[in-house]
Parts: C-alpha cells; structure tokens; sequence
C-alpha cells in the first residue's frame, strides 16, 4: 500500500481532527473573552491593593486582580480550610523547597499566612473564622530577615 493511498482512504481522520481543533480554539476564545469588568471586581481589586500595600506587601496588578478573584474570590474563598488545601499548604508550600526523601517541613513566617486573610477579608469576610481555625496549629516565627 503507498503512502498517499493511505492517505486518500483516511481524509475523515485529518478533516475530524481540523474540525476539533477549529472547535476547541472557537471555545477558548469564547471562555477568554467571557471576563466582565465590573464597578464591583475593580473596588474589591483596589481595595486589596490598599489593604496589601498598608499591610507591607507589593500591590498585586490591578487587571491580574480582577480576572483571578473577580467579585467572589474565585477559588481563595473556596473553602479555604478544608483538608486538601490545608495538606497542600502544609506540605509543599512550607517546606524547605528540596524534592522526594529531601523534602521536610519548615517553621513558616508568621507573615506566610497572612497574605490569604488579608485576600479572604476583602473578598469573603464570612470565611476568616475558617481560614483561622484551620492554620492555628501552624508553628510560624519571624523566620525571614527583612
């Protein structure tokens, strides 16, 4: 059999896969253009920025701030205590950055953690209780020279 025989008897597999290609690219246009600004994300995404810049922190990009927490906090205010994240948090992000059997847990910086409440306190209020109950067995210390 030749190679543009083959060719020719299997034109529906090159014209599917052109067609899923067109029809995920129309999605993703569609998905990416779908963000809305709102009075409501660009006061929540000042405000944050007011409230991290108070606080001693560099203010986050303001259009960055929008598409990522837009109005409810995206996935910040999504549980922010529950189990997985608390593992994640406590696992990957407080660790001493080695991989495998290197891998240990570090005494975090008392100001790791606060960052995220100051998130959940201008995006969901309601969710700070949470948030503080699930990182009050955390060992933190003033660990970072500043």
């Amino acid at each position: 059999m030749s190679p543009t025989r083959f060719a020719s008897e299997h034109k529906w597999i090159y014209w599917g896969a052109i067609v899923l290609l067109l029809g995920l690219l129309v999605t993703g246009l569609i998905r990416y253009g779908s963000f809305k600004r709102t009075a409501e994300t660009s006061e929540k995404a000042e405000r944050l920025s007011e409230e991290l810049v108070t606080a001693g922190y560099p203010a986050p990009d303001q259009e960055t701030a929008e598409r990522l927490l837009g109005t409810d906090g995206g996935q910040v205010c999504e549980s922010p205590g529950n189990a997985l994240k608390k593992a994640l948090y406590q696992l990957q992000q407080l660790s001493n950055g080695a991989t495998g059997p290197g891998s240990r847990p570090v005494i975090a910086d008392s100001k790791a953690v606060e960052v995220e409440r100051i998130v959940l306190q201008v995006y969901c209020p309601d969710q700070v209780d949470e948030f503080d109950e699930a990182v009050e067995d955390l060992r933190t210390d003033d660990t970072v020279k500043r």
